[in-house]
């Protein structure tokens, strides 16, 4: 499917879901049409699968036969299932049974049946615990089937279901029915409901120009960066991982430059957020052995993985990508001052706990990998706690590069922020400072990020070039004299200079406005003495 195509699957997906939700609130109706294409997904990826595995065996039902093609199998084979059902989790890492499939799901809504809300139900409890390896408990713990928001009575629900899933139906049957298109849509419409949710955008996603930015730079080499991508990246780890997207773009960029990547890593607090990520992953084709993503709270690091004391065994990440919360408030214990996360650095002021995050981050973070993490620029230069951890950093020689972004990126602010890259073993003495600040392409809600300034935010950093106005390579002397400020205006000049002004010229122009000011007088008052009025001095 061409990108122009993708593009149109999208839009055509956005507006049946605009038309759709009718006083629904965008972000309930996001969980049902969401969830309605991860299944959508699961059954054709799952179907395709089938085909292959049966070959000749593969049954084409007459068209008056109702039945989709798997219970027709089902019906005729009951002693070989079990064999079926074994090998499909050895191909395809889970089983789906034939009547939750989409195919009978949409079939039912075509019907108007009474037997669509339950069906659905029993379906989804099935995926949950059922289907894979891995039990994804509470998948779907946020799709109220039986919410009031869908109708009063059990009728009108089943009604408003399907009407839902035969639009969504109708909608994708002009496409592509290959099954990685349906990933770039739903990326498509978590942005786009993601751009209708305002401020609380930002707990969920991070739009894909700035997610690019940190995933092209986590995938070249952390140690000789202008070597280019690495061939392969073991971990990579986003402790706010949101709907996954970053964590997903890490991915691509990899698989573009013909890398691979080993197991991904994700910590989310919200819960229905933390589903998204689950079916976001699952819905690009990453195996269920390939990711784990984790329900709780990073600040107070409630992951027993991530707990482990045994150096040994402690887990560190290749690479680690973060948007966090930016300025968030919380409540630091006297317990924390000890953690290990915390001891060598202190701990974040209650106000702000940006630097908590990126040190819960950069704990876990390999000797030799990459960390890039978005904050908002106020950690480039507020003092007390923060300075004192910005100093320690600094000294300890972590802090690689500041990267100035735009302002009005995001979704959830309109203030300007930053990336900080972040190494434990880093090869220069300076600091790479980028001023792109200035470099975007304005928009109607959200300032945008083009293919060219990704491109040379991502250049500069690779080759570690200086350019006037907007990248420069400090000195740590320089920064100290600074008082380890890192505000990119001290060592970055942002101001224009005064264009240059020809006294000449200008005296030029002066003298022929006079003239043309006393030739306009003397023809006025020519007229004024005709009428024998009295003349302009």
């Amino acid at each position: 499917m061409t990108h122009q195509e993708q593009q149109r699957l999208g839009k055509t997906l956005w507006a049946i879901a605009d038309r759709l939700r009718g006083a629904m609130n965008a972000d309930d109706f996001r969980d049902y049409m969401l969830s309605f294409l991860f299944l959508r997904y699961l059954s054709r990826n799952y179907e395709a699968a089938a085909r292959r595995e049966l070959g000749s065996d593969y049954p084409e039902p007459p068209k008056d036969d109702p039945r989709v093609p798997l219970t027709a199998w089902y019906d005729a084979n009951p002693a070989d299932v079990a064999d079926f059902e074994r090998q499909m989790r050895l191909k395809v890492h889970y089983v789906i049974k034939p009547q939750y499939l989409w195919d009978n799901i949409a079939a039912l809504a075509r019907q108007e049946s009474d037997a669509l809300l339950e069906t659905l139900h029993e379906g989804f409890k099935f995926i949950e615990n059922e289907s894979f390896q891995s039990t994804f408990q509470g998948l779907f713990s946020e799709i109220n089937l039986y919410s009031e928001k869908l109708g009063k009575t059990q009728a009108q629900k089943n009604k408003k279901l399907c009407e839902i899933i035969k639009e969504i139906d109708n909608g994708l049957a002009e496409f592509s029915t290959e099954v990685d298109t349906l990933g770039d849509a739903y990326e498509y419409l978590i942005g786009q409901f993601a751009a209708g949710s305002g401020k609380k955008a930002g707990e969920f996603y991070t739009p894909q120009q700035v997610s690019t930015i940190l995933s092209r730079i986590v995938t070249l080499d952390s140690q000789s960066p202008e070597a280019g991508p690495v061939k392969h990246l073991g971990s990579v780890f986003d402790f706010a991982c949101g709907s996954g997207s970053l964590l997903l773009n890490v991915r691509n960029q990899l698989r573009k430059a013909g890398g691979t990547i080993g197991k991904i890593y994700g910590q989310e607090k919200n819960i229905t957020t933390y589903n998204l990520a689950r079916m976001n992953m699952l819905l690009h084709g990453v195996k269920d052995t390939e990711f784990e993503i984790h329900h709780g709270d990073t600040l107070t690091n409630d992951w027993d993985f991530l707990r482990e004391t045994n150096p040994a065994k402690m887990p560190k990440f290749d690479a680690v990508v973060a948007n966090p919360p930016f300025s968030y408030r919380w409540e630091p214990t006297e317990a924390m001052a000890e953690d290990v996360r915390f001891k060598n650095h202190g701990l974040a002021p209650k106000s702000a706990a940006d630097f908590a995050f990126l040190l819960h981050g950069f704990h876990y973070l390999k000797d030799q990998g990459v960390m890039a993490i978005i904050l908002p620029h106020g950690v480039l230069f507020r003092g007390g706690a923060e300075e004192r951890i910005r100093r320690k950093l600094l000294l300890d020689g972590h802090i690689d590069t500041v990267i100035g972004l735009p302002a009005n990126l995001f979704y959830s602010t309109g203030i300007p922020v930053c990336i900080l890259v972040l190494k434990k073993c880093k090869k220069y003495d300076d600091v790479l400072f980028i001023n792109a600040a200035e470099h975007y392409e304005k928009g109607k809600r959200q300032n945008v990020l083009r293919e060219e300034h990704i491109s040379r935010i991502v250049e500069t950093y690779q080759f570690r070039k200086e350019e006037e106005r907007y990248s420069r390579r400090v000195s740590m002397a320089e920064i100290e004299k600074e008082g380890y400020n890192l505000n990119i205006s001290r060592y970055i000049s942002t101001a224009k200079p005064e264009p240059e002004i020809d006294l000449v010229a200008t005296h030029s122009m002066l003298m022929e406005l006079e003239q043309k000011i006393r030739d306009a007088k003397e023809h006025h008052n020519v007229f004024l003495r005709e009428l024998g009025l009295k003349e302009l001095p």
